[in-house]
Protein backbone atom coordinates (compact mmCIF):
# COMPACT_ATOMS: atom_id res chain seq x y z
CA UNK A 1 0.00 0.00 0.00
CA UNK A 2 1.78 3.53 -1.14
CA UNK A 3 1.78 6.46 1.14
CA UNK A 4 0.12 8.65 -0.56
CA UNK A 5 -0.05 11.99 1.12
CA UNK A 6 -3.55 14.04 1.00
CA UNK A 7 -4.25 16.70 -1.18
CA UNK A 8 -5.66 20.28 0.42
CA UNK A 9 -6.98 22.69 -1.83
CA UNK A 10 -7.53 26.41 -1.08
CA UNK A 11 -11.07 27.71 -0.62
CA UNK A 12 -10.57 30.24 -3.54
CA UNK A 13 -9.39 27.07 -5.59
CA UNK A 14 -12.89 25.11 -4.45
CA UNK A 15 -15.31 28.13 -5.48
CA UNK A 16 -13.32 28.59 -8.75
CA UNK A 17 -14.37 24.59 -9.10
CA UNK A 18 -17.92 24.75 -7.88
CA UNK A 19 -18.37 28.06 -10.51
CA UNK A 20 -16.91 26.17 -13.43
CA UNK A 21 -19.09 23.37 -12.48
CA UNK A 22 -22.16 24.61 -12.87
CA UNK A 23 -21.01 26.55 -16.17
CA UNK A 24 -20.15 22.70 -17.87
CA UNK A 25 -22.42 19.97 -19.11
CA UNK A 26 -19.81 17.31 -17.90
CA UNK A 27 -18.32 17.44 -14.24
CA UNK A 28 -16.85 14.46 -14.66
CA UNK A 29 -14.38 15.86 -17.65
CA UNK A 30 -13.88 19.10 -15.50
CA UNK A 31 -12.57 16.72 -12.79
CA UNK A 32 -10.24 15.30 -15.39
CA UNK A 33 -9.05 18.36 -16.36
CA UNK A 34 -8.08 19.55 -13.00
CA UNK A 35 -6.87 15.84 -11.55
CA UNK A 36 -9.33 15.84 -9.41
CA UNK A 37 -11.97 12.81 -8.19
CA UNK A 38 -15.75 14.15 -9.83
CA UNK A 39 -17.15 13.14 -6.19
CA UNK A 40 -15.09 16.11 -4.74
CA UNK A 41 -16.67 18.83 -7.12
CA UNK A 42 -20.10 17.49 -6.03
CA UNK A 43 -19.14 17.41 -1.65
CA UNK A 44 -18.16 20.84 -2.30
CA UNK A 45 -20.93 21.98 -4.00
CA UNK A 46 -23.19 20.24 -1.75
CA UNK A 47 -21.29 22.00 1.00
CA UNK A 48 -21.33 25.53 -0.45
CA UNK A 49 -25.01 24.97 -1.16
CA UNK A 50 -25.73 24.30 2.51
CA UNK A 51 -22.98 26.93 3.91
CA UNK A 52 -22.09 29.29 1.43
CA UNK A 53 -20.13 31.81 3.48
CA UNK A 54 -18.90 29.12 6.30
CA UNK A 55 -18.03 26.49 3.99
CA UNK A 56 -14.75 25.52 3.92
CA UNK A 57 -12.77 27.15 6.69
CA UNK A 58 -9.40 25.32 6.04
CA UNK A 59 -7.63 23.10 7.63
CA UNK A 60 -10.10 20.15 8.94
CA UNK A 61 -11.82 23.21 11.02
CA UNK A 62 -15.65 22.37 11.41
CA UNK A 63 -17.58 25.04 10.03
CA UNK A 64 -19.30 27.09 12.89
CA UNK A 65 -21.51 29.82 13.31
CA UNK A 66 -20.79 33.11 15.36
CA UNK A 67 -22.96 31.80 18.16
CA UNK A 68 -21.23 27.99 17.85
CA UNK A 69 -17.58 29.56 18.38
CA UNK A 70 -18.44 31.71 21.16
CA UNK A 71 -20.64 28.39 22.92
CA UNK A 72 -17.17 26.52 22.10
CA UNK A 73 -14.80 29.44 23.60
CA UNK A 74 -16.99 29.59 26.73
CA UNK A 75 -17.39 25.70 27.11
CA UNK A 76 -13.36 25.64 26.75
CA UNK A 77 -12.84 28.49 29.64
CA UNK A 78 -15.80 27.08 32.09
CA UNK A 79 -13.26 23.77 31.64
CA UNK A 80 -10.49 25.65 32.37
CA UNK A 81 -11.99 27.29 34.97
CA UNK A 82 -12.74 23.90 36.72
CA UNK A 83 -9.19 22.59 36.27
CA UNK A 84 -8.25 25.34 38.43
CA UNK A 85 -11.00 25.27 40.94
CA UNK A 86 -9.90 21.21 41.53
CA UNK A 87 -6.37 21.96 42.19
CA UNK A 88 -6.66 25.14 44.46
CA UNK A 89 -9.33 22.91 46.73
CA UNK A 90 -6.68 19.62 46.52
CA UNK A 91 -3.95 22.16 47.20
CA UNK A 92 -5.92 23.60 50.18
CA UNK A 93 -6.70 20.03 51.32
CA UNK A 94 -2.84 19.15 51.28
CA UNK A 95 -1.98 22.44 53.71
CA UNK A 96 -4.81 22.01 55.76
CA UNK A 97 -3.45 18.44 56.51
CA UNK A 98 0.19 19.43 57.18
CA UNK A 99 -0.82 22.41 59.49
CA UNK A 100 -3.55 20.49 61.24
Amino acid sequence: MANQKRRSYSKEFKLDVIQQSYQRDNIRELADELGINPGLIYAWRSAYKNQSQQSFPGKGIPSRTPEEKELAELKKELADVRMERDILKKAMGIFTKNNG
